[in-house]
C-alpha cells in the first residue's frame, strides 16, 4: 500500500510519535510524505520514505495528484484546526481528492490508529480490487 503521512507544524512530534509506535506496519509498505515531515520520519522514526515538497510549497498538491491517479490509498494527515495555515486552500483540495477517490483518510491520531489497526488486519484489500479494475 501507498501511505502518504502529513503533519502540520504543530502535529509534527504527534505524527512522529505515531509512526514510532507503528513502525513496524509503515515499514511494510511505500510511504510518502511532505518535505519537513518526511524528514523527521526518516530520521527519528528510522522510516524509509519519499519526500515531496514542503506542503506550503506544493506537497500537498504532488500527494494528490497520486491519489487523482489513484496511486494513493491511505492519507494519514495530522491537522492543526487551532492555528490558520496559509495554503489552507490546497489542505481543503487535498481531503476534497480523499472524498472523490474513496481514499480512507485520517486528520487526527484516534482515526490514525483505528486505519492502521485495519490496515495490519487486512482490511484494505479493496483499493487492491479498484487498482485492478483501471
Amino acid at each position: 500500500m501507498n501511505i502518504a503521512l502529513i503533519a502540520h507544524d504543530k502535529k509534527k512530534n504527534d505524527i512522529v510519535n505515531f509512526s514510532k509506535a507503528y513502525q513496524v506496519i509503515l515499514s511494510q509498505h511505500q510511504l510518502f510524505a511532505t518535505g519537513t515531515t518526511g524528514l523527521r520520519l526518516q530520521q527519528e522514526a528510522n522510516l524509509t520514505v519519499h519526500r515531496f515538497q514542503s506542503g506550503p510549497l506544493g506537497g500537498d498538491q504532488q500527494i494528490g495528484s497520486m491519489i487523482t491517479q489513484n496511486k494513493m490509498d491511505l492519507v494519514l494527515f495530522f491537522r492543526d484546526p487551532l492555528t490558520a495555515q496559509p495554503h489552507e486552500p490546497d489542505i481543503t483540495a487535498l481531503i476534497r481528492l480523499c472524498d472523490v477517490y474513496a481514499v480512507p483518510l485520517a486528520t487526527n491520531m484516534g482515526t490514525a490508529e483505528v486505519l492502521i489497526k485495519g490496515l495490519e488486519r487486512g482490511d484494505f484489500s479493496w483499493r487492491e480490487i479498484i487498482k485492478e479494475s483501471e
